[in-house]
């Protein structure tokens, strides 16, 4: 089942300079997202590598999403922290 995109209004951050390296969100009916477990959802969020738009986008349910940002906003995925857990995990 492929995504239908046609009404996807693709937003990325004011942060990311250039735009080589960032990544495109944007806010989809569940329906039009063209991911079976994600159908039933009234909306969903789709996102999408800026150098590979052809390519299939993730799609994540609104809590997922909330989740990931509640994640971000704590510093849980900061660089620091994700080289930190894998030098912890490499190590053992």
């Amino acid at each position: 089942m492929q995504a239908d995109l046609s009404k996807a209004q693709w937003r990325t951050s004011r942060f990311s300079g250039n735009g080589a390296s960032c990544v495109e969100v944007a806010v989809l009916r569940g329906r039009d997202a063209g991911v079976a477990n994600k159908a039933g959802e009234e909306f969903v969020v789709a996102v999408r590598d800026t150098k590979n738009r052809d390519r299939e986008p993730q799609v994540y349910t609104l809590p997922e999403w909330d989740a990931f940002l509640a994640g971000v906003a704590e510093g849980d995925f900061s660089t620091a922290s994700l080289i930190a857990d894998y030098q912890d995990v490499t190590a053992r």
